[in-house]
């Protein structure tokens, strides 16, 4: 009876030593470290593991700045098994340089081509795909509708219109635009618009691509315009000082009226201000100019030098699913990149399925599009502009040195 009990206790032993020996540890380095990401990333890892029980996964949270350096450093070094990052010239980077997995076989085996036919143009490089994206989104103004309503003022459909209104904003002694340019990345979102509304997605995508000098007519015809608003103090005070994030109390205190941004914002807003938000397209500048939109699209890769590549495809292969893309962008009240998931019904992301719909083509985003050298110069050229509008010459001819520089 004794030894049975012992050999019980060893063969119970044995199972516990074994589970342990087996089990698998997924690492994940993430920069979803907004509420609304936190919550649906929360979610899908629990899933993930209810799904895979012999997976435990390292879930490590970043937030979006230190993440932007110091993942550089890991996929270099000693990096995780699944890395947060975004599509086009930011992912096509890490490509080059054969820092990211070729992951074609989960887009052939998951029916991803087709289910993802919108999305591949920018995760492919030299026909492969180098990762899975899990969601897009609009960029627009969001703007205060009660603060219009109260100055009279209708959403603006023209260049001339947006002028107009952000004079009687400031007549009125409420700021027109509120931006927080500490990180450069929001006058880059200026840029884009301005850029596209003034020459076009054709020119921008050869600026992008560095075949465009920057003290070109063209070009210098985006900063006039964007003067127009510079000059006269349609932004934010000391916007410089601001992060994203940090600018946006403006907004919903009624200092600012309108904030050109993602649609990654509106799961902040407070809900004292339900019914009060609105949301409009950027103006037509010139009528002979199609409407191009920035929609950024967020992905998943695997980098090279993983260690557990086995279980970071089962973990890009669930995220690929519909319904696990559906929870996540009805959390993050986004746009899902899978064709058979659908968006939550809301009334900004309505808006933004039906504009980018019709738009006549997308950007990514600025410093998604460029060269990585070329985007870190360019924003802080933008950010110096938004400050200091009369350097513009000097700003040009040391955007163009980059270019020559960096895109020879």
């Amino acid at each position: 009876m004794k030894y049975v009990k012992l050999l019980s206790a060893s063969i119970a032993l044995s199972a516990m030593l074994g589970t342990s020996v087996h089990a698998r540890t997924l690492v994940i380095n993430s920069d979803a470290s907004d509420p609304a990401p936190k919550e649906a990333w929360a979610e899908i890892v629990d899933r993930f593991e209810k799904a895979n029980p012999e997976i435990e996964v390292k879930y490590n949270l970043y937030d979006h700045e230190s993440y932007k350096t110091t993942i550089r450093n890991w996929l270099v070094t000693s990096p995780p098994d699944v890395v947060f990052w975004y599509a086009g010239n930011r992912m096509k980077t890490f490509v080059d340089r054969g820092l990211f997995e070729d992951v074609s076989d989960i887009w052939k085996d998951n029916n991803m081509v087709q289910d993802f036919a919108s999305a591949a143009p920018a995760m492919t490089v030299d026909g492969k795909q180098y990762g899975v994206p899990y969601t897009y989104y609009q960029w627009g103004i969001y703007y205060r509708k009660d603060i219009f309503d109260k100055h009279g003022i209708a959403e603006p459909k023209t260049w001339d219109e947006l002028k107009a209104a952000s004079a009687k904003l400031k007549e009125n002694d409420v700021t027109p635009f509120t931006i927080g340019t500490k990180y450069l990345w929001t006058a880059a979102g200026w840029f884009d618009y301005l850029n596209l509304r003034t020459n076009g997605l054709d020119f921008h995508i050869q600026l992008m691509d560095g075949k465009v000098p920057y003290t070109d007519d063209r070009v210098k015809k985006t900063f006039e315009n964007w003067a127009e608003l510079v000059e006269p103090g349609y932004f934010l005070k000391n916007h410089a000082s601001y992060s994203w994030q940090e600018a946006q109390p403006f907004l919903y205190n009624g200092q600012a009226a309108m904030y050109l941004m993602g649609n990654f914002i509106t799961p902040n807003f407070p809900e004292e201000l339900d019914g009060k938000m609105g949301f409009f397209q950027f103006p037509v500048i010139d009528p002979a100019v199609g409407m191009a939109e920035d929609a950024p699209m967020d992905t998943l890769h695997i980098p090279s030098k993983a260690k557990n590549k086995d279980d970071a495809r089962l973990f890009l292969e669930f995220v690929a699913q519909a319904e696990n893309q559906q929870l996540i962008n009805e959390l993050l009240l986004q746009i899902p990149t899978n064709s058979k998931a659908k968006a939550k019904s809301d009334p900004f992301l309505d808006k933004g399925v039906a504009m980018l719909a019709a738009s006549d083509g997308t950007a990514q985003f600025y410093d998604r599009d460029t060269d990585p050298a070329m985007a870190k110069e360019g924003m802080k050229g933008f950010q110096e502009f938004m400050v200091h509008p009369d350097r513009i010459e000097k700003i040009l001819e040391r955007l163009e040195k980059t270019r020559a520089r960096t895109f020879k």
